[in-house]
């Protein structure tokens, strides 16, 4: 039986074959997994002294500072990055044609250059590694962001717009009211997942020797010797799963935002048609 347009249903002996991939292939997965954490294992990187050295209150603060400086950047950025959009995608949706060619430019530009080449040639430009960074995302993810408003924008139904001017409102009111608000509302999962992409690529600061999370993990575990060696392996899951905890918490804040949208779109309650009957007999 036909499933759709492009493909069929797989018969039985396809679901038998792709039943057998799928478990062949986790089984070929696991057993990798399992291959490196014993060789860890055996090199005593999962040992507990390798883990004494989070016990220390320098160890922590370093930590602690390359948080904070991986969050200042990715705010900073985050914002530009979304201000940035907005003011790319109403370029390319202008009705003048030397707008929409040059906004146009700035943003295939953008997304076809290499993030990491970006933030090396403007840390070369005698911008501190801050700023550098900083920069680096927004043009970046600016343009990468500027495409998803636009492609919210023009998934708004045309009739809404048109109703939206023959109230005679002016294009830019329009897009301010009537647009925009509901192309943010309807593409928020996407600009959020940008966003989560943003705050990851902080991590190539680390390149520019722009001091944050990663960075900090590297100096500790370099500088840092134990019995068993240096504890880069420990170290590694720290950092890593501080910025798992950033991420989810980020998507956790999307969710919670996508909720507080769906319950004010529901506008408010209409009155029972006894209701009306009620109030009609009391006058």
């Amino acid at each position: 039986m036909s499933a759709g347009v492009l493909f069929d249903a797989p018969g039985p002996k396809a679901r038998r074959r792709n039943r057998i991939y799928a478990v062949a292939g986790t089984a070929a997965i696991l057993a990798l997994i399992a291959f490196v954490v014993l060789r860890l294992q055996g090199k005593g990187q999962f040992a507990g002294y390798m883990w004494d050295l989070f016990q220390y209150a320098g160890i922590q603060q370093r930590i602690e500072d390359g948080l904070v400086a991986t969050l200042k950047a990715f705010a900073l950025a985050a914002v530009g990055s979304l201000v940035l959009g907005a003011l790319l995608a109403a370029g390319r949706l202008s009705d003048h044609r030397a707008v929409r060619w040059v906004a146009t430019a700035v943003v295939e530009f953008f997304r076809a250059l290499p993030l990491l080449i970006l933030i090396f040639v403007l840390y070369a430009s005698v911008f501190a590694p801050f700023w550098a960074l900083v920069l680096g995302l927004t043009l970046y993810n600016g343009c990468v962001q500027a495409e998803v408003f636009r492609a919210g924008v023009n998934a708004v139904p045309r009739g809404q717009t048109e109703a939206a001017y023959a109230l005679g409102m002016r294009k830019s009111q329009v897009m301010a009211t009537v647009l925009i608000p509901q192309a943010v509302r309807s593409m928020l999962p996407t600009i959020i997942s940008q966003l989560v992409v943003t705050l990851k690529d902080t991590s190539l600061g680390f390149i520019i020797t722009y001091e944050e999370l990663l960075y900090a993990g590297r100096l500790v575990a370099s500088n840092t010797v134990t019995r068993g060696g240096y504890p880069y392996v420990p170290v590694v899951i720290v950092i890593g799963t501080v910025y798992i905890a950033m991420c989810l918490a980020l998507s956790a804040l999307a969710q919670w935002i996508e909720r507080r949208g769906r319950r004010s779109r529901k506008g408010v309650v209409p009155v029972p048609a006894e209701a009306d009957a009620v109030v009609a007999q009391a006058e």
